[in-house]
């Protein structure tokens, strides 16, 4: 490994607030902890395109913070997709929302027009 390469890892490691845990197995992390090593582990290779599934799922609304600023840092050198049910955080990190139903987007803009789109509330709400 070159001294590129490190330096790569050290800018991620500080990009991801793990720097002071380098050294540690990665099974003594916290949840949080290791949910920002997984996206370290892909920030590393350079994608243009980030697709989360739940990122802060099981997280406390301190890791839950420090990931959505994490998100933000990312906007604009990666595109970030994030597949999740926790509103507030999504409000927190996105620009435009898009609503799925059954394989279609069933709406698409701010969270204010989401959370008021009769047919976002018919299918999630059950009115």
């Amino acid at each position: 490994m070159d001294s590129s390469q490190f330096d790569r890892i050290a800018q991620t490691l500080a990009l991801i607030r793990l720097t002071a845990e380098a050294g540690k197995f990665a099974g003594l992390l916290s949840h949080g902890q290791k949910q920002w090593l997984e996206i370290g582990m892909l920030l590393i290779q350079e994608p243009q395109l980030l697709l989360l599934d739940e990122p802060v799922a099981g997280m406390t609304d301190e890791e839950t913070e420090r990931t959505a600023e994490l998100f933000r840092t990312l906007a604009g050198e990666h595109t970030v997709i994030v597949v999740e049910h926790d509103m507030e955080f999504i409000a927190s990190i996105a620009n435009v929302i898009t609503v799925l139903h059954e394989g279609s987007v069933l709406a698409e803009g701010s969270l204010d027009r989401i959370r008021n789109d009769e047919r976002v509330i018919e299918v999630y709400l059950g009115r």
